[in-house]
């Protein structure tokens, strides 16, 4: 007998019958303020994926004695939905996130689930709680899918019962400024043969200590290094761009491969297929070490460096400290007061003008 899969027409609604009140968007926060409706969708092995749900948003009930709760079973996505001008709602490149979901829930044995009739669903809540999907231009309704393991099981094999669920939150910019990084020497946030290129929540509750010890000295974010060379691999949970002029003298874009350790974000594959399409100047997916970005920075061939993700779509950085020194990078030498850098502006500003639709593109798919 073939188990059900998800399937969006039979999707059930029930609304809240205390709307939540909007808020200007300049008191969003980011991801502290939430919708009216969450959307869940059960599963267990023995009957397959149940009809899905919308209802109004609220606590969960879990079992103590769950896989998520003692084994970290869990993935999760970020992906946004964009009002554009003329009041239509978009979303940026979801098969990609519905992608990646499915590789990162295979990692961990939780259930395969119809990509396509997932979407549906996400984009069916995306339209009930529409008016939380803000009209200002940078800012954005976050959407954020889980995937967790629920069996009540201390057994260590796999979940035999799933939650799929996804809640919204109106969001800001995320850094509305450059960033100050820490090279970490010390500590590592992937490594060869782990599971760095999987969105697993279990990959990000390690860097919260680190990451706030590097809050305390008055930085934002790591930059995670691994390997006796520093290899330079992400800056907090963003991919990491380096815009330099090499040691051939050529003008070069570059993020480092998806070996396994990097984390294939949605918006390093754009960024690096929108910088191709210029063709301007080399674009490359290669392994690159602290020591050439010094080495780049003192002999002035460093233009700028940023991270790229879905929260924060672009952010330029303005200094690295490594090995005890403080680095200045570039952002823009011909405005001291720039947030972005020539290159990561223009990467942004066609990004954005994408998801809020006014430039036409596949990439934007209306909800």
């Amino acid at each position: 007998m073939t188990l059900p899969t998800i399937d969006a027409s039979k999707l059930t609604k029930t609304l809240t019958t205390a709307p939540k009140p909007l808020l200007d968007p300049k008191q969003l926060d980011f991801g502290k303020n939430f919708t009216d409706h969450m959307l869940c969708i059960r599963f267990t092995e023995e009957h397959g994926w149940e009809a899905p749900e919308i209802k109004p948003y609220g606590p969960l009930q879990i079992d103590p004695a769950a896989f998520v709760l003692n084994y970290s079973v869990e993935t999760f996505e970020g992906m946004k939905a964009y009002r554009a001008a003329d009041g239509t709602v978009n979303l940026f490149r979801p098969s990609k996130n519905m992608q990646r979901l499915a590789t990162s829930s295979q990692r961990i044995m939780l259930p395969e689930f119809d990509q396509d009739q997932f979407l549906e669903c996400i984009k069916e809540l995306v339209r009930t709680d529409d008016r939380f999907v803000p009209d200002e231009h940078g800012y954005s309704l976050y959407i954020r899918p889980n995937f967790i393991g629920t069996e009540p099981n201390l057994n260590l094999k796999y979940s035999r019962e799933a939650l799929l669920y996804v809640y919204l939150s109106p969001v800001g910019p995320y850094f509305p400024r450059t960033v100050r990084l820490l090279a970490n020497t010390d500590e590592v946030r992937a490594w060869p043969g782990g599971v760095g290129n999987f969105k697993l929540g279990g990959n990000y509750a390690p860097a919260l200590r680190p990451t706030m010890d590097v809050v305390k000295r008055g930085y934002d974010q790591i930059l995670w290094l691994l390997g006796d060379d520093h290899y330079v691999t992400e800056v907090g949970t963003m991919n990491f761009f380096i815009f330099w002029i090499d040691e051939s003298g050529a003008k070069e874009l570059v993020t480092a491969p998806l070996d396994g350790i990097i984390l294939p974000g949605v918006t390093r594959d754009s960024l690096l297929e929108l910088a191709r399409q210029w063709g301007e100047f080399k674009v490359s997916e290669r392994k690159v070490t602290m020591p050439e970005v010094v080495r780049a920075i003192n002999e002035n061939r460093l233009l700028e460096a940023f991270g790229a993700g879905t929260a924060c779509v672009v952010c330029s950085v303005s200094t690295v400290l490594y090995n005890s020194t403080d680095y200045v990078v570039p952002v823009d030498p011909s405005n001291p007061d720039a947030v972005f850098g020539p290159v990561a502006r223009r990467l942004r500003d066609e990004l954005l003008d994408i998801q809020y639709a006014k430039k036409p593109s596949p990439w934007a798919v209306p909800v």
